[in-house]
């Protein structure tokens, strides 16, 4: 008994060491992700992805880079350009660069990884971003894609503070909370269990250990910040920097259910491409950093100990603040889903009641946050024959009220939106 309570107590205080050091900088790149989303609205992003050339490519991979969507909110939004006549390449460009890294998650990196692989994790994003786009380019030998039917933009948002604010510490939180939270506390637990020479002694080559991190993050989903805390850990257990960057790459940009979309709404070829830009960008950088960066260098700009000293800082009220913060504004954010799901729930049971025969119930997959919510209402929102849409990413459900419906419209709009059409419910 005495062995357990000591456990959780070790787990306990490690879990609170990640929080303190991490939330200061998760908060000020909340900030910068709600000041990019004012300063630079969607709809005037497009407008630097439409040609098939290299500019194009670029553009969308520097757009990308600093942008705060994780891979569920980056899909939607691709999908979305790629059907207003974004290239294919650059398309591409931005689905891979885009979910790699982002504000909060390089304010993230520093904080727990050093200034170094703070640098290097934007650079990698970027160079791989724009060869995959390259290569999606010269594999479109039609060129640019005549869409004959666009899928509908969001709304554009109000540019205020307001808007500033509950972009980036209300719905981009909720966006990403989730998978910050099981980052940090799978982080907490490997730091635990994980013995302190388990990647020297355990795997005696660096590339057995980096192939490994490849085939663990591909069909898993780790947001871009989640996917910080993970790594930290596994480097001070001994995991090279090029596995540990593979994690870094590889974990936020692929899944399964990205994969599926993606090859769905814009084809096999693009789904090679895309997967072929991560996994071969991610080896080649990985191999890169074992060979020609030391260890030693990485470790030494960790500015955190993991085991216990870390949080001796000369600010750590500051730390201790900004993680109060955090955890306030994580619960909110959930109080505030389970309020809408509430009056969601009640508005469409009364709906239900009092006209049976009006409302339309599907089964759609993809949906994951209240950016992928919004993306399927609107669009749905679109055809004047359908009075009301509402859309459940927690069920993966969507009520139609409307006097009756064509199921073969509303499975293409849904699907050129970028998410998956089950029929009827």
């Amino acid at each position: 008994m005495d062995s357990v309570i000591v456990i959780v107590k070790e787990y306990a205080d490690e879990l609170i060491r990640l929080v303190n050091e991490m939330s200061p900088y998760l908060l000020l790149g909340f900030l910068f992700a709600g000041i990019l989303r004012v300063v630079f609205p969607r709809r005037m992003i497009t407008r630097y992805m439409g040609k098939r050339n290299f500019r194009s490519v670029l553009n969308a991979a520097l757009l990308g880079v600093p942008m705060p969507l994780c891979s569920c909110g980056v899909l939607p939004t691709g999908i979305g350009f790629f059907r207003s006549g974004a290239s294919r390449g650059s398309t591409i460009s931005f689905l891979i660069s885009t979910p790699q890294t982002g504000v909060d998650s390089i304010f993230a990196t520093y904080s727990l990884l050093g200034l170094p692989l703070a640098i290097i994790r934007p650079f990698v994003a970027l160079v791989t971003g724009v060869f995959g786009g390259a290569m999606g380019n010269m594999a479109d030998r039609k060129g640019v894609l005549a869409n004959d039917e666009t899928a509908p933009m969001e709304e554009e948002h109000e540019r205020s503070v307001k808007e500033l604010f509950r972009y980036g510490f209300v719905e981009l939180l909720q966006d990403i909370s989730k998978w910050l939270i099981i980052g940090m506390l799978v982080a907490a637990f490997l730091s635990v269990v994980i013995p302190e020479d388990f990647f020297i002694n355990g795997i005696s080559s660096e590339y057995l250990a980096m192939l490994l991190m490849l085939a663990a993050s591909v069909p898993l989903y780790i947001c871009a910040t989640g996917s910080i805390p993970i790594a930290a850990v596994l480097l001070m257990k001994g995991l090279s920097p090029g596995a540990a960057l593979v994690l870094l790459m590889a974990g936020p940009a692929t899944n399964i259910a990205t994969m599926a979309v993606i090859g769905n709404t814009m084809g096999k070829r693009t789904l090679r491409i895309y997967l072929a830009s991560i996994i071969g960008g991610a080896l080649f950088f990985g191999i890169l950093m074992n060979e020609f960066i030391p260890r030693e260098w990485i470790l030494q700009s960790i500015p955190m100990d993991l085991h216990g000293i870390a949080h001796q800082h000369p600010m750590g009220w500051l730390h201790w603040v900004s993680s109060a913060l955090l955890v306030l504004l994580i619960v909110n954010g959930y109080v505030m889903k389970a309020s809408v799901r509430r009056r969601t729930r009640v508005k469409n049971l009364k709906k239900t009641e009092s006209m049976k025969t009006n409302i339309h119930t599907f089964r759609v997959e993809g949906m994951t946050c209240s950016h992928c919510k919004a993306t399927v209402e609107n669009g749905l929102r679109m055809n004047p024959a359908l009075k009301e849409v509402v859309a459940d990413p927690g069920q993966n459900r969507l009520t139609i009220e409307a006097d009756s419906v064509d199921e073969e419209t509303i499975r293409t709009t849904v699907e050129k939106l970028g998410y998956i059409f089950r029929g009827r419910i």
